[in-house]
């Protein structure tokens, strides 16, 4: 194998399939309350997923956890502002 010839791409992702993981990317979970069923989990992920850097959201309206995996740590208010878009209130970063 030729020194600068890894599997990876320059945009950082190892493998040609478009679900694999990214090299680098950041994976947050955040509390939100509010959301009671599927309408409310796609509006939250609907929101945080328009933020730049942001290439996956999963918003579960049961435990009020939304994780999100993006290319680098996410601006809280940023995140806060989009929930509250949504229409729902960010707790902060869950545990």
């Amino acid at each position: 194998m030729a020194e600068n010839s890894p599997c990876c791409t320059p945009e950082g992702s190892c493998h040609s399939g478009g679900t694999d993981v990214q090299v680098g990317e950041v994976t947050t979970t955040y509390r939100v309350t509010g959301m009671t069923c599927g309408h409310c989990e796609g509006a939250v992920s609907s929101e945080i997923g328009e933020l730049a850097g942001v290439s996956a959201v999963q918003a579960v309206a049961a435990t009020g956890l939304v994780t999100v995996t993006s290319k680098a740590p996410l601006d809280e208010d940023a995140v806060r502002a989009a929930v509250d878009e949504a229409g729902y209130e960010l707790v902060g970063q869950a545990a």
